[in-house]
């Protein structure tokens, strides 16, 4: 960040003309080509999502998160009436549009509107949308809105520090790591450490056209393997 002097001489930040406090997320879908995401209804997903993620039999997409594996519906219907029904978190399921069937969650949390900063998180993909392109598609839509909609101007992805694969999503996905807050919490009965990491409104252009040249029909051949990654198209934006 560029540093200016005031008047006394002593550097500060740039000045931002005109700022006013940014809307907080509203409750409506937000639509995909491949996928819909929509402010979480158990009534509507509970079927899908609970069936989604038992087909996790061992349990390891639960390891960094704060709840699961469930043990019956039950559990997880009262998990999703304790944890999913607030303003912030403000959950979302994620909905493939070929099946109709939710596969995934994910939430926009820690909402500051007169800072215009907002964090990703509570993010679980099923086994059926990992490493599929609804998994980034909503993650798209959802950053999409943060920028263009709302007006924000810094959107967080944090998580455990040896959470590995959540660090290289966040990576591939275009966010920059800033840092490691050392015994940020205690979840599970054990320490974390988390990872920072961002994504500022003046970098959205360029990581939007990346997303949008990697979803693009073009960027797949017949058999739906991709022909540049997103990882290589941010980079190349980016540069």
């Amino acid at each position: 960040m560029e540093a200016r002097l005031n008047h006394l001489g002593q550097p500060v930040g740039p000045p931002l003309a005109g700022w006013e406090p940014v809307p907080r997320p509203p409750r409506s879908p937000m639509e995909g080509r491949r996928c819909r995401v929509e402010p979480i209804d158990p009534a509507r997903h509970g079927d899908d999502l609970f069936a989604a993620f038992a087909e996790d039999r061992d349990g390891r997409t639960f390891t960094y998160l704060g709840a699961g594996p469930f043990a019956d519906r039950a559990e997880f219907d009262a998990w999703m009436s304790r944890t999913c029904l607030g303003e912030d978190p403000l959950f979302h399921a994620i909905v493939d549009r070929a099946t109709g069937r939710a596969l995934g969650v994910a939430s926009y949390m820690r909402i500051d509107p007169a800072a215009g900063v907002i964090e990703v998180g509570h993010i679980n993909f099923s086994l059926a949308m990992q490493r599929s392109s609804i998994a980034t598609e909503a993650m798209f839509l959802m950053m999409r809105r943060v920028f263009e909609d709302l007006g924000y101007r810094r959107y967080e992805w944090k998580c455990d520090s040896l959470n590995a694969p959540s660090r290289r999503a966040a990576e591939r996905l275009g966010f920059t790591y800033e840092g490691l807050f050392r015994q940020a919490t205690v979840y599970r009965g054990r320490s974390r450490d988390t990872a920072w990491f961002s994504m500022l409104d003046r970098e959205w252009p360029s990581l939007r056209s990346a997303y949008e040249a990697w979803l693009s029909d073009a960027n797949f051949d017949a058999q739906g393997r991709q022909r540049a990654s997103l990882r290589d198209l941010v980079a190349r934006l980016r540069a």
